[in-house]
């Protein structure tokens, strides 16, 4: 439990000290509930026999202060006093419990949040053995599970641990015989409640895991739906779908039937206790009948409060066991990625050089500027947990305003080389240097100067001035700077043909759009963000002959004004490039001009 509890602590983001203030409201309630229900005894018996009051030292002498007149007088006080423990108690209680719900629902607000931005930061190897539905589910489903069934249920556990220890408490006080028969009915539920503790962790691990196929079958059919419907391969999803979800309704329906059992087994056990405990003790004791009353009285409201208080904390404990599956993703991936960023720079070998470039230059808040020449110096890569290296010191230089082509077989290397260009991947060893200044410096910086343009150009389900102005909230949209992108990227044509113009929504994935149209957008907003050097990556291996043509016009036409480096499998679309290198293995095997390196080959 002490391990359970340190990873809740762990996954918990800010406030943590709130949680202090939380079991102070507990302790303060329980003991404004125990302290009106302890005074019920003494008040049926006070109402019953009025004159019982000489033997109570407290309401004698509150008697004789207040200088009453008759016993009977004294009787409203004390219930006036009883109402009020009890009003004080019910705010008290429904402050703390909407003090619950907010903690627990802002902690789930942070922590999706916190999700978010470390998948987002985290490096990019991290995401290459992830599956998106896994990171979706982390992110929906696991921080909702954490917040329902795990840190609600925790915070509600301790308030009703804290009621039943006060309450028993009370009852020890009151009749220690009775005590001991009440918990000869609780403990023996609690531990029969615990032996299903392995099957709560069971059911939570079906759970969490069909809810990640769901979302991956949903991705894989709706995402690929041409294919899905020309295919007619529906039935195949569908089945998929049936499998998960009758294996989640399966698991939900046992754990939710079990949640049953506490408050049946311990209301059924309790009220057979209570009454049998009665029955005998008119017949069998000499027990003043009204003492028995008010001690009946006593545990009759105890009972009442006893009896949720304690179900619910078995089925708070049963929660917990349900979500440690939950729990443990969540607090697996974060550490992961703490892990990843604390030990991102040890991951790398910096040469001498690096070191002394990085020292020797001004300080981090100012941008990155690029004026003559990009050198790229015995960059060597190797993917975890592989032996073999990806790339093997690659050194080239691109100047300013130049375009160059990589090209070679698959697996060559040369998406390696672009991710690690790109700061995607960072090098086991060699630097990147804009005008003698490393990028490692500051790779943010380096990232602001370029624009990537893949084979599939990702689009929001938005409008194209959105697409292009991608991640500008609207109100922050310079317009003349969309105008000079639409025209660069030769998207005036389609704009004016389109009925709302740049305001005319693209579908999902862009798919009211052409493959070319889609490119061309991918070419605007890389121009659009003022991206100096403009990496593409077999942006026109996808289209037809024309629409490549189109395209490759578009990309002809920022040569000199951009800096171009191209990923190309068509080596027609590369005939205008300053140089060309050719990749092998993860090394550059020959370069030089077009002529020099194609058509020799």
């Amino acid at each position: 439990m002490i391990a359970y509890l340190s990873k809740v602590l762990y996954v918990l983001t800010e406030r943590k000290k709130n949680l202090l203030l939380l079991l102070l409201m507990f302790a303060l309630t329980s003991i404004l509930e125990a302290l009106g229900i302890g005074l019920i005894g003494p008040f049926l018996n006070i109402a019953s026999n009025p004159d019982s009051i000489r033997k109570i030292a407290l309401l004698d002498w509150t008697y004789q202060e207040l200088g009453l007149q008759s016993s009977r007088q004294l009787v409203p006080i004390v219930g006036g006093v009883i109402i009020g423990v009890f009003c004080v108690k019910s705010i008290l209680y429904f402050f703390s419990k909407s003090y619950i719900f907010k903690f627990s629902f802002n902690q789930k607000r942070i922590l999706m949040s916190r999700l978010l931005n470390a998948y987002l930061i985290v490096p990019y190897t991290f995401h290459l053995s992830r599956n998106t539905a896994t990171i979706i589910k982390n992110i929906i489903s696991e921080t909702n599970q954490f917040t329902q069934n795990c840190l609600l249920p925790l915070l509600n556990a301790t308030a009703n641990f804290v009621v039943v220890a006060v309450l028993l408490i009370l009852l020890a006080k009151t009749n220690l015989l009775l005590l001991v028969l009440i918990l000869g009915v609780l403990v023996p539920t609690f531990l029969l409640f615990q032996k299903f503790g392995k099957k709560f962790s069971k059911w939570g691990k079906i759970k969490s895991e069909t809810q990640k196929e769901m979302i991956r079958v949903i991705n894989h059919g709706l995402g690929g739906l041409k294919e899905t419907r020309v295919i007619g391969c529906e039935p195949y999803f569908e089945s998929q779908m049936e499998q998960q979800t009758h294996k989640y309704a399966r698991a939900a329906t046992l754990f939710q039937s079990s949640q049953l059992l506490p408050r049946i087994l311990i209301e059924t056990t309790l009220i057979i206790f209570l009454v049998g405990f009665i029955s005998l003790s008119i017949v069998f004791s000499e027990q003043n009948l009204e003492d028995l009353t008010a001690v009946m009285g006593i545990f009759a409201v105890a009972a009442l409060r006893l009896i949720p208080a304690s179900s619910q904390f078995m089925q708070a404990l049963g929660s917990l066991r349900n979500s440690s599956y939950a729990l443990d993703m969540l607090y697996l991936d974060l550490k992961e990625i703490e892990k990843e960023e604390l030990n991102k720079r040890s991951e790398f070998v910096y040469s001498a050089k690096r070191e002394k470039s990085v020292n020797s230059h001004s300080g981090k808040s100012q941008a990155m500027t690029f004026f003559n020449q990009i050198d790229l110096i015995d960059l060597t890569y190797r993917y975890p947990g592989t032996s073999d290296l990806a790339l093997e010191d690659i050194s080239l230089t691109i100047k300013k305003g130049e375009s160059i082509a990589l090209i070679g077989k698959s697996g060559a290397g040369k998406t390696t080389l672009v991710d690690v260009i790109l700061g995607l991947l960072e090098p086991e060893s060699g630097d990147i240097r804009v005008d003698e200044v490393s990028v490692y410096k500051n790779l943010r910086y380096w990232q602001n100067l370029i624009g990537y343009i893949p084979q599939s150009i990702f689009l929001l389900d938005e409008t194209i001035e959105r697409n292009i102005a991608f991640g500008v909230p609207s109100k922050l949209i310079d317009s003349e700077r969309l105008d000079k992108a639409i025209k660069a990227a030769q998207l005036e044509e389609l704009v004016e043909q389109l009925p709302d113009g740049i305001k005319t929504g693209v579908g999902e994935r862009g798919v009211r759009l052409s493959g070319g149209q889609r490119q061309r957008i991918g070419i605007a907003r890389a121009i659009y963000h003022e991206r100096e050097i403009l990496v593409l990556d077999e942006a026109t291996s996808a289209l037809d002959n024309e629409t490549e043509r189109l395209v490759s016009e578009s990309i002809r036409s920022l040569a000199g004004t951009k800096t171009l480096i191209i990923i190309a499998h068509r080596l027609s679309t590369v005939e205008h490039c300053d140089r060309v290198y050719l990749m092998e293995k993860g090394c550059v095997v020959k370069w030089g001009s077009y002529e020099e390196v194609v058509l020799e080959k």
